[in-house]
């Protein structure tokens, strides 16, 4: 009896241990094989995630205003200062070829300034020194342009030009309205920005969705999530480019010569869903909105609708993460600021925690991004766990003195960043 109970015990560890050294091998063998199942929200191949993956939450923020002693803050050899203060929601920035810079002043609820005011740093200090209405009695004006001498300005319900002789401190003239957009849009998509051809020869326009995803109705979206392009009176439209949910920044690469733009997509699919981006745009491109997303992921509220453009939709360049409100977008011409797009995140309010508010930075070599990512103006989140933040980036420029300006619309301040010693 004692015998066979020895017996037996030998037998069942020899067989455990022999079980002990082979599992793990196995193990390791299934381990070499498995790719992580990780979800990319930047960069330029990502996975994206599953639609509600994640419950779709809502975290609005709290905008508490910036103390006198503090700034955002910016990277190692470079600091930050007030441009411009007391604006009323300064929401974007255009630099004129004369170094006059011009602050578009509007809002998504209530009446708002409704106007643009100039500004001029003589001394290149990173600090206003005139400050003066430009032109007002405006309907939500964001985009900018002076060509020739005409000045040119984007409301929300449309296209106006003015006489604009050089240099001058406010416009006089009569305005004229070239060209009729359909009016405001889901949340912020009211913004009309623009551009003019590196030529001159068109005039390049954003218009945003006037829903989610297409809720209302295809019909209610004609001539939204488009880029359109124009002639310089107004005349000859056609859409550049579509698909794009609500494009908001607009720059020419500088290396490339190509059109890029910034895009906030879509919401309540989860934290993770959907990226917004910034991306070359192709002549006749369809980028995906409503129907698909990040290429040809198609939406789920509305399978198994329009497959030809779903199978048509272009994957955009770089993944900036979800619900970040990705709007800004600048191109540094200066040698003071790496090459590459600086985007203005204006901050989420569809995750469960706040995203964005910063200015992000994509490094680009040879036109394109190199991959990487990194934070380039922080520090206006004050209390995560509050969500307080201290004000929200949007609008990136870069003066002609070489530093960056940057417009914090819920701080009612235009920031200058300029490298340390300047």
């Amino acid at each position: 009896m004692k015998f066979n109970y020895v017996f037996a015990l030998f037998f069942g560890l020899f067989y455990s241990v022999l079980g002990c050294n082979s599992k793990p091998h196995d193990q390791e063998e299934e381990a070499a094989t498995v790719v992580p199942d990780t979800i990319g929200e930047y960069g330029l191949d990502i996975r994206v995630a599953e639609p509600l993956e994640s419950p779709s939450s809502t975290k609005n923020s709290k905008v508490v205003g910036w103390p006198a002693d503090k700034t955002p803050i910016a990277p190692a050899g470079y600091r930050v200062v007030r441009f411009a203060s007391e604006l009323k929601h300064p929401r974007w920035i255009y630099v004129a070829a004369n170094g006059d810079i011009f602050v578009a002043e509007s809002q998504t609820q209530g009446s708002g300034a409704n106007r643009i005011t100039r500004l001029q740093d003589t001394n290149a200090d990173g600090i206003a020194d005139n400050q003066t209405v430009f032109l007002e009695g405006l309907n939500r004006p964001f985009g900018m342009l002076v060509w020739n001498d005409t000045f040119y300005v984007a409301n929300t319900d449309g296209l106006w030009r003015y006489p604009y002789p050089a240099g001058a401190t406010k416009i006089m003239g009569k305005g004229e309205k070239i060209l009729s957009l359909p009016a405001g849009g889901y949340n912020n998509h009211w913004t009309r920005n623009i551009l003019a051809a590196p030529d001159s020869s068109k005039i390049y326009v954003t218009v945003g969705s006037g829903s989610n995803v297409g809720e209302h109705g295809m019909e209610n979206e004609r001539r939204r999530a488009n880029i359109l392009e124009i002639n310089p009176d107004g005349s000859g439209e056609r859409v550049f480019a579509a698909g794009l949910r609500n494009p908001v920044g607009l720059a020419w690469e500088p290396s490339s010569g190509q059109l890029w733009t910034a895009v906030n997509e879509r919401d309540e699919l989860g934290d993770q869903l959907v990226p917004d981006y910034i991306t070359h745009v192709e002549e006749n491109g369809f980028y995906g909105w409503p129907y698909a997303y990040w290429g040809k992921h198609p939406d789920p509220r509305l399978q198994g609708k329009r497959e030809d453009l779903v199978a048509e939709s272009l994957t955009p360049d770089f993944a900036l993460g979800a619900h970040t409100a990705s709007l800004g977008l600048a191109f540094s011409p200066s040698s003071s600021f790496k090459t590459g797009a600086y985007i203005g995140q204006h901050g989420s309010w569809n995750r469960s925690k706040l995203v964005g508010y910063k200015v992000l930075f994509v490094p680009f070599a040879h036109g394109t991004p190199t991959g990487e990512y990194h934070d380039f103006l922080s520090g206006f989140v004050a209390d995560e766990a509050k969500g307080e933040v201290y004000g929200r980036p949007v609008g990136v420029a870069f003066a002609k003195a070489g530093y960056m300006l940057v417009a914090d619309d819920a701080g009612n301040t235009i920031w200058a960043v300029l490298p340390t010693g300047k």
